[in-house]
């Protein structure tokens, strides 16, 4: 144990305790989830951090909406902003700008609803009286106020368990005890990990899931010249990567296996929106490696707004989810919700 992980120790015991408590209260009935009139989907994880959470959301919803179901996404917009600005009827919901909601409405249209807010109980029971019938709760695991039909975990192979520890000395917010609560597992960034599997098996039977990201395409972010969205020409130039999301070291393994060539890289917080300052030291710095060209996630791009670049194109990589054995996965989603009793009074 580091240093610091030391010094965390007394404040990660306290909130063992916390933690522990509360799925105490669950488990025995003194805390009991709301119902909301409709199926509801949660995807979570049991770290903090990215394991591909967003991907998984958009791919249900594609998935449902392919089925003509009436589709609703709730989700708490972390560090969003409302947009005060746009006058909304009082039956819709606020906008947001919230990075990741921004994504999945951009790549959805118009074809689903969104409960934006900490009120997730609140967000959806105003949806399903507007007529929405199939709902993915977004980061739901520890969101136990709401009931769920399906409780879908993620865990990503590059850092399945957070060190081992529960926050604030590592990444877990629950003890891997918690697995047990899952219905379908997916281990994300991986189609095959033995040593990760066994390790869930202590914990959880259920069924697990392979899902890897799959580049889609390049899109331009400017319009500096020479910008150009031919994945040839983006792959042939020297990049310079930027990103603030939950696991910006896999955004750079996937920028080298997807072809790209990497000589320098940035970080920021997840969520982070970009200043001109940002922009003005990301330049900077890529110059002085000899970049030609600057390289985002898609989160990332709506963080730009109101930054203005003045020397390199910037692009950002647009991706999905493959999952493996997507029928037998979309199988074991509906088998779970129908044997919950939701979907038989479903459309």
């Amino acid at each position: 144990m580091s240093l610091r992980d030391s010094l965390l120790w007394p404040f990660t015991l306290s909130y063992e305790l916390i933690v522990r408590a509360r799925a105490q209260a669950y488990q025995r009935g003194i805390l009991r989830p709301k119902r909301i009139d409709g199926v509801v989907i949660s995807v979570g994880n049991l770290t903090v951090g990215g394991t591909g959470k967003t991907p998984m959301v958009l791919w249900i919803a594609q998935r449902l909406l392919a089925e003509d179901k009436s589709v609703g996404i709730l989700t708490r917009g972390y560090r969003g902003k409302r947009n005060s600005g746009t006058k909304q009827d009082d039956s819709e919901p606020p906008e947001t700008t919230s990075d990741e909601v921004q994504l999945l409405k951009a790549r959805l249209g118009g074809g689903v609803a969104f409960g934006v807010g900490a009120g997730r109980f609140a967000q959806g029971h105003a949806l399903a009286e507007r007529g929405v019938q199939w709902f993915i709760l977004d980061d739901g695991f520890q969101h136990r106020q709401l009931a769920r039909a399906v409780d879908i975990v993620l865990i990503d192979a590059t850092n399945p368990f957070g060190g081992g520890h529960l926050l604030p000395a590592g990444r877990l917010r629950e003890p891997r005890s918690a697995l047990a609560r899952a219905d379908i597992i997916v281990i994300t960034r991986s189609d095959h990990a033995p040593a990760i599997e066994s390790a869930v098996r202590h914990d959880s039977a259920a069924p697990i899931f392979y899902a890897k990201p799959r580049f889609d395409s390049i899109q331009v972010a400017n319009h500096v010249e020479g910008a150009g969205a031919s994945l040839d020409e983006a792959q042939s130039k020297k990049a310079f990567a930027f990103c603030g999301i939950g696991n910006p070291s896999a955004f750079l393994m996937d920028l080298r296996d997807w072809g790209f060539q990497v000589v320098g890289h940035s970080f920021f917080r997840d969520h982070h929106r970009y200043t001109q300052q940002d922009a003005s030291a990301i330049e900077n710095e890529a110059r002085n490696l000899g970049a030609e060209t600057l390289i985002c996630t898609e989160k990332d791009y709506f963080n730009l707004q109101g930054v203005h670049w003045h020397e390199l194109p910037v692009l950002y990589c647009r991706i999905s989810l493959a999952v493996g054995d997507e029928q037998e996965f979309w199988r074991a989603i509906i088998a779970k919700a129908e044997s919950s009793g939701d979907v038989s009074r479903r459309p």
